[in-house]
């Protein structure tokens, strides 16, 4: 029942609005004013041509392309390479400013070796003097040798001299002998080239040499003068150790004398 009554009054409120509509006429049309210097829209009927005004005219006939130009060929599609997408992280890189690197200090030249220092000690009576002195250096004299070189003529020495003997017994005895026969000033040489001999006397002139010479013989014993030539002076060279100071080696060796040399020698 209420499904009927809802449609009968839907059928009421169509039929009212169709009256309403077919009786309430057309509304006046207002007028819309024109721009000033803008052209009007004009509706032409079909076949009709539209008027021109001379200005138009004069610039249609000057842009207008002849009637009988052929159409132009349509374009040919140009091909579109495609571009390659770098990666995202690519593209950060590529688009992040590049940094300069930091100038490195230019490398620290190498520390020179500290020269090398050599020297000689001197001087020494005999070879074994200096071979002493140089066991009391130790490796703090490198590369070390023993050299001699002539002495001075100040130096120049007369010796009375008994040859070696067999051994040191044997010079023991000879001593004895000496001894009972009322020489005295004589002394046994303990190394050396005359290990054994006795010396019975050094003197600085031949005059008091040959004295002591006559003497002995005539004692019996078989004597003999040797020297009359300055005796050669050994020195001790060699190289400094690093941390070795020159004055501290030549006091530790006994030698009297110091002298710089040239490391050259030594090579």
């Amino acid at each position: 029942m209420l499904t009927r009554a809802l449609i009968v009054v839907l059928v009421l409120l169509n039929i009212s609005v169709g009256l309403w509509w077919m009786l309430r006429g057309e509304p006046a049309e207002q007028p819309v004013p024109a721009a000033s210097g803008v052209a009007q829209l004009e509706l032409i009927a079909a076949g009709q041509a539209p008027a021109r005004a001379p200005a138009d005219t004069a610039l249609a006939d000057a842009t207008a392309e002849p009637a009988n130009t052929a159409p132009a060929a349509p374009a040919e599609p140009v091909p579109v390479e495609p571009v390659p997408v770098a990666p995202a992280a690519d593209q950060a890189t590529a688009a992040a400013p590049a940094v300069a690197a930091a100038p490195q200090p230019p490398p620290a030249p190498p520390a020179e070796a500290a020269p090398a220092r050599c020297a000689a000690f001197g001087p020494f009576a005999d070879q074994a003097a200096a071979t002493e002195a140089q066991q009391r250096l130790g490796t703090d004299l490198l590369q070390a040798r023993r050299v001699s070189e002539p002495g001075n003529a100040a130096d120049t020495r007369y010796r009375v001299m008994l040859p070696p003997a067999a051994d040191r017994a044997a010079a023991q005895a000879t001593v004895q002998r000496i001894q009972a026969a009322g020489l005295g000033d004589y002394y046994i040489i303990a190394d050396g080239p005359q290990a054994n001999a006795i010396a019975l006397g050094q003197y600085r002139n031949r005059e008091g040499a040959q004295r002591r010479l006559a003497a002995v013989q005539a004692a019996g014993f078989a004597a003999e003068l040797t020297g009359g030539e300055p005796p050669p002076r050994w020195w001790l060279q060699g190289q400094l150790a690093t941390a070795a100071d020159a004055n501290g080696l030549r006091q530790r060796s006994g030698a009297a004398q110091q002298r710089r040399l040239a490391c050259s020698v030594l090579r």
